[in-house]
């Protein structure tokens, strides 16, 4: 008799609607305090959340109001204001420095056929008292609102607006366009520019007088011809609409922009703010020659810190200029500015270091450099269990462990108000915690250490009240509120929790530690460990002896962190187990780890992945007739070669937008450094194709193992994916067609490597399902 697993559609499709209902908590605002009349203190919390509405088959974004109520030391009380509401068609919102005023990106639908327009608002405490409508200025193209480039900076005297967006292209036309007949010539065309296009001084409410030239265009400008079709490099993977970008100033009493002067040609600017005193503009600028690299989870891009004076336009360097730079965050004392840095090249993403550079000094200092390893308590060479690891991580603790920063970005407000100490969130092997780090000591304190396992992560901290997200893989995500206790208190940190979610019954997990036998130690990074979290039903039929779905993630340089996951907590409420592999080369164990794969891609993360199943297998009650594969990029190329190195293992297998051939993908991906670094071979843009290195890259790659898979393979592939292009999926389709190998392509238009759409991921989660339950003979 097998156990049963939940098998109908219906059910299924049900089970689904119910658990991607569940929102995701994407930014926290602080109000300014307000003081009762009876001396208590308070603000508002402005959370914003996310959730997928399956009907409207989009992402629908909804924000939410608290109180908080708090003496300065400790939360007194807190709780929600009001019901939710949706938010229609904002890209980017932004508080004032003083909490007066807020600024919002809105996108409007043209009206009959006009393209959709971009509006800057600018709302006070009860009233909107500005709406620009960007697109008819028509000074620059549109703005960008990715993570990557974009921003939305408050001037400190609160009188203009930095942004980010794409820079205008003169109209050109054909060769044949018939010409109109000129009727005298504009202002425009005269050379004379309008009156609003004066330099910009930010200093003073009014644009002032100078020499700065900004805009007008000349009458030597004709229309060009034969420039409609010019190829405009970009950015890659879902930063295909991003070319040129340039600064952007709004004036908000004048209502003028000003596209700012002074970037360097060749250099890309985002992630802008005003300096300190108004002076001009600190920005990232990445370089761009000799072409444009895929920059998206890509932290090893050469850039560097930029600061623009406004009134002469002089461009200077502060920081290196050979490294990679991201997430400056000005203190609010304004004296100092930290960031990310990175190598430039190498693996994509890496353990950080965390930079500081003193405005008014000029010196730079190391706050924190990368961690090799993090010093970890002693244990025995089997895994353990929840128990035991909470013994581990207090000995770490204790140990002051601090694993290294592995983080996409700072936090947009990150500073504690002494100016001296900030928060951020890393991956700890496979957690997340929040740690205080001292900038003028290096000390590094954990805010969770005592506070449950999962997943933490900072949203805001603002006058000391800090929040945060929690998660843990059956527990969708709360939101947490805290004081930042004072310096050398900080362990003493109480959260309160403001916004709870159910847990979803039956799910249990737990994490495991893995250490690879002898024979499969790295020869110079050796006594490495790795982790694994498993998922299992608690409850129902299939709680005894469930199959198991084996997911490594992708990356290969990134990490499951054990937080609320929906297609690994569908699938064990559907009465799978699920295993989520952090092989060596993940982040959050220390840059050893992460220097170890590199050379050794399809082998060492393979053995590591067939090692922690083998082992699961041997010591819990699981089916070991039916294991299935599933995984996304790198995981996907993982389960690809596990299919063909190790047949006898797995009965099935979904893969997204796999990695099939490092060889054939070299040329057409967005990331071609990463096929060189990841198969452990030197990148530079100027390299020609080599036969021997073409054969590394084969050799490495799952292409090689195809002869032997047997397991019914399902590819689920994006059509716009840059990153790995869905020619991939088809080679491996044709391969296992030919070899007569049971595979079905599924192919979403609109979507690219993420296959985030709503509607592609739910109907890529529903054909997952019924895959696996009908080759697992569920």
């Amino acid at each position: 008799h097998v156990p049963q697993v939940l098998s109908s559609t219906e059910e299924i499709v049900e089970l689904y609607r119910e658990l991607s209902r569940h929102p995701g908590l994407s930014a926290a605002c602080l109000g300014p305090d307000i003081t009762t009349q009876y001396g208590g203190k308070y603000c508002s919390l402005y959370t914003e959340w996310s959730q997928r509405d399956l009907a409207r088959a989009e992402n629908v974004k909804f924000c939410r109001q608290y109180l908080i109520f708090h003496d300065g030391v400790s939360v007194v009380y807190s709780g929600p204001a009001g019901t939710c509401s949706e938010i229609k068609d904002e890209l980017l919102s932004r508080e004032s420095p003083s909490g007066a005023l807020k600024a919002v990106l809105r996108k409007v639908p043209g009206k009959e056929k006009e393209k959709e327009k971009q509006f800057l608002e600018v709302w006070d405490q009860n009233r909107k008292v500005k709406s620009i409508d960007l697109t008819a200025l028509d000074k620059h193209g549109s703005v960008y609102d990715d993570d990557q480039f974009g921003c939305l900076a408050w001037s400190h005297s609160e009188t203009h607006l930095l942004y980010v967006a794409e820079k205008k292209r003169p109209k050109a036309e054909s060769f044949f366009q018939s010409k109109a007949p000129e009727l005298g010539a504009s202002d425009e065309d005269t050379g004379h520019p309008k009156k609003e296009d004066a330099p910009l001084k930010v200093g003073s409410p009014r644009p002032g007088a100078g020499s700065g030239r900004q805009g007008g265009c000349g009458a030597d400008r004709a229309v060009p011809q034969g420039e409609q079709f010019v190829y405009h490099e970009d950015w890659g993977e879902a930063l295909s609409t991003r070319s040129v970008p340039v600064l952007c100033a709004l004036d908000i009493e004048g209502s003028s922009v000003s596209v700012l002067e002074g970037v360097p040609e060749h250099l890309s600017p985002g992630q802008a703010f005003w300096s300190p005193g108004d002076t001009g503009v600190v920005f990232v600028g990445w370089w761009h020659e000799p072409f444009r690299l895929g920059l998206l989870h890509c932290t090893n891009r050469r850039s560097a810190l930029f600061y623009v004076d406004l009134t002469g336009g002089r461009c200077e360097l502060l920081s290196e200029d050979t490294r990679a730079v991201w997430s400056p965050r000005l203190s609010p004392d304004r004296c100092r500015i930290v960031y990310l840095e990175n190598d430039a090249l190498g693996p994509h993403q890496q353990c950080s270091r965390l930079r500081m550079y003193d405005w008014y000094t000029k010196h730079t200092s190391t706050v924190l450099e990368a961690v090799p390893r993090q010093a970890w308590g002693e244990y025995g060479p089997g895994g353990s269990s929840g128990g035991q690891e909470g013994v581990l991580r207090t000995i770490a603790f204790i140990a002051g462990a601090f694993p290294g920063i592995y983080c996409g970005a700072l936090p947009g407000l990150c500073w504690a108000a002494d100016s001296r100490r900030l928060v951020l969130d890393t991956a700890q092997r496979s957690q997340q915690d929040v740690f205080v780090v001292d900038t003028v000591t290096g000390t590094t304190t954990s805010l969770t250490a005592d506070a449950p396992q999962g997943s933490w992560s900072v949203l805001t901290i603002d006058r000391d009240l800090l929040v945060a997200r929690f998660s843990t893989p059956s527990c969708p995500p709360t939101l947490k509120v805290a004081m930042l206790p004072d310096t050398g208190r900080e362990a003493q940190v109480r959260w309160v929790c403001l916004q709870d979610a159910p847990p979803v019954p039956g799910i249990s997990w737990g994490i495991r530690t893995l250490r690879p036998p002898p024979e499969q130690e790295h020869p110079q990074y050796g006594g490495l460990d790795f982790d694994a979290i498993l998922l299992r039903p608690s409850e129902g039929p299939a709680a005894q002896k469930p199959p198991l779905v084996v997911m490594p993630h992708g990356g290969p340089h990134s990490v499951f962190t054990a937080g609320w996951m929906l297609y690994p907590a569908a699938l064990c409420r559907m009465g799978f187990a699920v295993l989520l592999v952090n092989y060596r080369g993940s982040l959050g164990f220390g840059q050893d780890s992460v220097a170890s794969l590199p050379g050794n891609v399809g082998t060492q993360d393979v053995h590591d992945v067939q090692l922690c199943v083998e082992r699961v297998l041997q010591e819990e009650s699981l089916d070991a007739g039916r294991v299935a594969l599933v995984g996304g990029s790198h995981g996907g190329f993982l389960a690809c070669h596990l299919l063909g190195q190790f047949p006898d293992t797995y009965h099935a297998c979904v893969v997204r937008n796999p990695v099939v051939n490092i060889a054939s993908m070299v040329a057409t991906t967005d990331i071609p450094d990463w096929c060189l670094t990841e198969t452990g071979l030197p990148y530079t843009p100027d390299a020609l194709p080599d036969p021997a290195q073409w054969t590394e890259m084969l050799r490495k790659s799952p292409m090689c193992y195809v002869d032997q898979v047997r397991a019914p393979v399902l590819l689920l592939l994006g059509e716009d994916d840059r990153r790995v292009p869905p020619k991939q999926g088809l080679e491996y389709y044709r391969a296992l067609k030919a070899r007569g190998v049971l595979t079905r392509l599924l192919w979403y238009p609109g979507n690219n490597h993420a296959l985030a759409g709503v509607e592609a991921e739910a109907d890529g989660f529903m054909n997952m399902a019924l895959w696996l339950l009908k080759h697992l003979r569920c």
